[in-house]
């Protein structure tokens, strides 16, 4: 018989530890079990997550998927170890896009790639996609935790989710968007997931690290501030839908409020947007003038503190502006519907 080969290399010689991943997914299997609901079909540790439509009350439904991430607001989360709010910005991502299909968001799925898995840190994460998840009526029913050594500098990691909603045959969105409607903006918690690239550029510039004192809020850090999660809007959309007279939402996302207005406009119809409805948010102010951002900058960059519009028939504002409030969101009425093409603004943003 041969002699064994003492020195022979294993997975975990070359940098994954299956044992780590086995640990994290037993660490886990609670949060993903607190976002159990109607339709779940198994939990987690199959090839694949089962979801009984029927089962979650639908009859004739409409299937919609979105996929997203967070950018490079994790380049904070990593430098400062405070990981417990990505996780709530990755379902955000997602599922604020869902509703504005008039969707249902159902299921949830992530990706967490890093070069070295560290257990405490991946499980906060996924801690925090559970809760924005049981906040949003949607089940994390399953994902994949890939150790890749050689890619990712020590301590990096990075994040995609997948969410599939679902809608009744017939109740797409937006529809029936007319002349005279009215735009309500639902305040947002800050920058929530986009134009990073811009924040850090601007932090970088004012001299200030993470750790020092937010210049517009004293009691917390820069970084923390700027780490403040995305807010969840599925559970008041769902509301304001019930209540009759939506027509479209916009997720104020990636190219601000000048890109994703028209979005929900068909052709001939514009936006009018009046800027002094609402105060802009500390955050944007100090942003604005610590880097010298013009208001047309910041409005096709930022959400400016305006994270999602409902577009609403004039006869059903009281109704639904009801409903989004008693959902626990700020609303504004921010401007109309009107004859035209694209967005067009009025009054100062300040």
């Amino acid at each position: 018989m041969a002699e064994q080969n003492k020195n022979g290399l294993t997975y975990a010689d070359a940098g994954v530890d299956i044992d780590a991943g086995n640990a994290l997914v037993d660490r886990i299997k609670p949060a993903a079990a607190s976002t159990t609901r109607a339709g779940v079909a198994s939990g987690l540790g199959g090839f694949g997550g089962l979801f009984d439509l029927k089962a979650a009350g639908f009859v004739d439904p409409v299937l919609v998927a979105a996929t997203d991430g967070v950018g490079t607001k994790l380049r904070i989360a990593i430098d400062t170890g405070n990981v417990d709010g990505v996780g709530i910005d990755l379902v955000a991502m997602c599922v604020n896009d869902l509703v504005c299909q008039g969707a249902e968001p159902l299921f949830f799925l992530d990706y967490f790639a890093t070069g070295k898995l560290d257990i405490d840190q991946a499980a906060r994460i996924v801690e925090g996609i559970a809760a924005g998840c049981k906040a949003s009526g949607c089940a994390l029913i399953g994902g994949e935790t890939a150790e890749m050594p050689g890619m990712y500098p020590a301590g990096d990691f990075d994040l995609a989710g997948f969410s599939v909603g679902a809608m009744e045959r017939g109740t797409a969105l937006p529809t029936g968007v007319g002349a005279g409607d009215v735009l309500l903006g639902l305040a947002s918690d800050g920058v929530h997931s986009n134009g990073y690239s811009l924040v850090r550029r601007v932090v970088e510039t004012s001299g200030l690290g993470w750790g020092d004192t937010c210049p517009w809020d004293d009691s917390t850090t820069l970084g923390a501030a700027l780490l403040t999660p995305t807010r969840l809007y599925v559970k008041a959309a769902l509301a304001a839908i019930k209540a009759g007279g939506v027509h479209g939402f916009a997720h104020i996302t990636g190219g601000g409020l000048t890109e994703n207005l028209p979005r929900v406009l068909p052709d001939g119809l514009g936006a009018r947007v009046e800027l002094d409805a609402w105060a802009l948010p500390d955050v944007f102010q100090w942003l604005g003038a610590q880097g010298g951002i013009t208001g047309p900058e910041m409005l096709k960059t930022f959400n400016a503190g305006i994270g999602m519009v409902v577009v609403v028939a004039a006869d059903r504002v009281d109704a639904v502006s009801a409903a989004l409030e008693g959902a626990g969101q700020d609303v504004t009425r921010i401007g109309v519907i009107e004859e035209g093409e694209g967005v067009r603004y009025s009054g100062q943003l300040g």
